[in-house]
Order: C-alpha cells, then sequence, then structure tokens
C-alpha cells in the first residue's frame, strides 16, 4: 500500500506539489485545481493537507463510488459519482477537494509526481501495511 507523508518543517511553500497537481491532473498550473494543499501554519512553519488514504470518504459515500484499488489508494468513479459532497465534508484531512468547475470532487491518487517536485523533501510516498 502507498501514501502520500508530510514533514511540514521541511516545507518552504514554493508551490510546487501544488502546481505539479494541477498541470498532471487539470493540465493548468492552477492552485485551487490540486490535491495537495499548502498555507501558512498556526506554528509558524507550513500547513501542508493531503490525503493520508484513511477511507473515511469511501465510508460516507452512499453510492458507493469511492474504492481502494490494489495500491490500497482510494479513488472516485467519476462517471458515477453524484456530487453530493458527502466525502468533502465528512474527511478528517480536508483533503478531498471540490472545484465549482466539476460536480465530483477530487482528491490524491499518490502518483508521486508531487514528490519528485519537492525541492526541500517534505512530502514523501511511504509504503505500508494495513
Amino acid at each position: 500500500m502507498k501514501r502520500l507523508i508530510k514533514n511540514e518543517t521541511k516545507c518552504i511553500r514554493c508551490g510546487n506539489c501544488e502546481t505539479t497537481c494541477s498541470k498532471t491532473f487539470f493540465k493548468e498550473a492552477n492552485r485551487d485545481k490540486s490535491c495537495i494543499k499548502v498555507k501558512q501554519g498556526d506554528n509558524g512553519y507550513a500547513s501542508i493537507t493531503i490525503c493520508t488514504q484513511c477511507g473515511e470518504c469511501a465510508a460516507v459515500c452512499n453510492t458507493e463510488v469511492i474504492k481502494k484499488d490494489k495500491n490500497g489508494v482510494y479513488r472516485i468513479n467519476k462517471k458515477e459519482c453524484v456530487g453530493c459532497l458527502m466525502c468533502v465534508g465528512f474527511c478528517p484531512e480536508g483533503a478531498m477537494m471540490q472545484n465549482d468547475e466539476f460536480i465530483e470532487p477530487f482528491k490524491c491518487v499518490a502518483c508521486g509526481l508531487c514528490v519528485k517536485n519537492c525541492p526541500t523533501g517534505a512530502i514523501k510516498i511511504e509504503e505500508y501495511e494495513e
């Protein structure tokens, strides 16, 4: 299984991760369309919002369109999603994203491209056992 992990003390808020994500999945450099969010935290360090693959989104999805794949990553079947946004409201990390241009929400799929573009190693891919 794989997921992203974060070390907020290493983050310099350069935005490379957000831009890489939005370019990869939405073909534009638009941080509002990123599956990862970085902002100034209360403690002086960055606050990084990423999906931990906890599965809460799947548990609250009444239409059962969020399923775990063979790598342990929760994915949304966008063709069948009705856009109720229950998953957005119940995500404990705040990592289920929504943009007004789309009916369905979106989330990190642990592709690792943000990791490759992080100059400080603040984001990493972790293999884990359930």
